[in-house]
């Protein structure tokens, strides 16, 4: 597993992953019916967050090379991270999120943060398992039908220096 910086060539294959787990991990919230994967929105929210100094975007690449997930931070939030379905239970997820908060802690953040839809159980059960918990606060996505969003927060270890 590799976790490296997000280049705009890598954004079709990123967005192949990101829908394929949107569509099966967020049935119950985007009925694809009525709120199809806005595949060309969430593709410009990309280009533009690559764009962005102040985020650092990052593909996961298994162990073939391939792309297998994606994550970008911003300052103490983890602002989008999700892994390809066929690597769910794998232990793909748990090994990037250990490498993302690396990062985190090497850019001296103490408490990260980050926001799941409420009804994203399976999210849920998978941040609550690696310590993150519900910090009291909701919003709502920008994405039709506004589902709630659940902030959640980590306290970190401080970087140590000799």
């Amino acid at each position: 597993m590799l976790l490296r910086g997000a280049e705009p060539a890598d954004l079709p294959a990123l967005l192949d992953v990101q829908q394929a787990g949107a569509v099966k991990g967020l049935a119950n919230i985007f009925r694809q019916d009525l709120y199809p994967f806005p595949r060309a929105d969430v593709y410009a929210r990309w280009e533009a967050e690559l764009a962005d100094p102040a985020i650092d975007a990052y593909v996961i690449e298994d162990d073939a090379g391939r792309i297998a997930g994606f994550a970008a931070i911003k300052g103490d939030e983890l602002l989008h991270f999700g892994t390809a379905v066929e690597s769910w239970g794998q232990g793909l997820a748990s090994a990037a999120h250990d490498k993302l908060l690396e990062r985190f802690t090497a850019a001296g953040v103490t408490r990260a943060r980050l926001r799941v839809f409420e009804e994203n159980h399976r999210a849920r059960r998978f941040y609550e398992k690696l310590g993150w918990r519900p910090a009291g606060r909701l919003s709502r996505t920008s994405f039709a039908p506004h589902p709630v969003l659940v902030e959640y927060e980590l306290d970190l270890p401080s970087e140590r220096h000799p």
